[in-house]
C-alpha cells in the first residue's frame, strides 16, 4: 500500500482547514472516529450493482467493485457537520483498477422512504438514486474526465447542476495512489466540498438538507478509505457571549 502522511488528531492542518471551510465554526464534538482497524463492519451496508467486495484488508476499508457501489454509514447524521475521510483511487494492474469517480453523498435522504434511507430497495445502479435529498460529488468521473456538484432534489430525472460546479481542469482529477483527504460541509445553508483543505465548490442553500445518511459512491473502481471522523460544528462565540 501506499504511505499516506498524518492527517488525525494533533495535525494542525486540521485546524487551519476548518477555518478556511467553515468560518465561524468550531468542533464541538467529535460523533464518530473509525480508524477501520478492526474487522468490524456493522456501522456500513452496501448496494452493488454487480458484485464486487467491500472489505477491510490492513486497516483501510477496501472497495472493489466492477459496476456502481454504493457504501452507506449507516447512523443517521444532524447537521452542523464535518465529515472527513482519507481516500485513495488504486492503480496497481488489478482488474477494476480504473482511478475513477471517488464520490460521496451527504445529508441524504430518499424521497420515496424520506424517514429511512435503507426502507427503499436500491440495486447500486446510478439512476437508482435520482431521487435522494442529497448533496452530491463526482470526483474524477467519467473516467476521471469531471468533478461535478449537484444538489438532488429527489426528482427520478432531474439532477440539477450550476455551471460552476462542473469542473474538467486536471487539477481536480484523481491522481493515482495518492492518499488524499476529502472535507465536506452541511453548516445551515453553508454547503462546501473540499480537497486536503482546498474548497472546490461551495453552495449558499437557501432550503438546507440539515440532516440525512452519508455513503461513499462509486463504480468500476478500486478504493481505498481510512480515517473516518464526523464532527459536529458550533458557532464560534465572539468575544462577550
Amino acid at each position: 500500500m501506499s504511505e499516506r502522511s498524518d492527517s488525525v488528531d494533533g495535525d494542525p492542518r486540521r485546524a487551519r482547514d476548518l477555518h478556511t471551510l467553515a468560518p465561524g465554526w468550531t468542533i464541538a464534538e467529535v460523533l464518530h472516529d473509525e480508524d477501520f482497524d478492526d474487522a468490524d463492519l456493522s456501522d456500513w451496508r452496501w448496494e452493488l450493482e454487480q458484485g464486487g467486495s467491500v472489505r477491510m484488508i490492513e486497516g483501510v476499508l477496501d472497495i472493489e467493485v466492477p459496476a456502481g457501489a454504493t457504501v452507506w454509514f449507516t447512523h443517521e447524521l444532524e447537521g452542523p457537520l464535518l465529515i472527513e475521510y482519507d481516500a485513495l483511487s488504486v492503480k496497481e494492474g488489478g482488474p477494476n483498477d480504473r482511478v475513477s469517480d471517488l464520490n460521496c453523498f451527504w445529508m441524504a435522504r430518499d424521497a420515496r422512504s424520506p424517514d429511512d434511507i435503507f426502507a427503499t430497495e436500491r440495486s447500486g445502479r446510478f439512476a437508482d438514486y435520482n431521487q435522494l435529498l442529497t448533496y452530491y460529488v463526482g470526483l474524477g468521473g467519467n473516467r476521471n474526465t469531471t468533478t461535478r456538484f449537484r444538489r438532488y432534489i429527489g426528482d427520478p430525472d432531474h439532477r440539477p447542476m450550476l455551471p460552476e460546479h462542473d469542473l474538467d481542469d486536471a487539477e481536480h482529477m484523481l491522481s493515482p495512489n495518492t492518499w488524499q483527504t476529502v472535507q465536506l460541509i452541511a453548516a445551515g445553508g453553508l454547503i462546501r466540498y473540499a480537497r486536503d483543505g482546498r474548497v472546490l465548490f461551495v453552495l449558499r442553500d437557501d432550503h438546507p438538507y440539515t440532516s440525512g445518511w452519508f455513503a461513499i459512491r462509486t463504480t468500476y473502481s478500486h478504493l481505498r478509505i481510512d480515517h473516518l471522523r464526523i464532527s459536529r460544528l458550533a458557532p464560534v462565540k465572539g468575544p462577550g457571549r
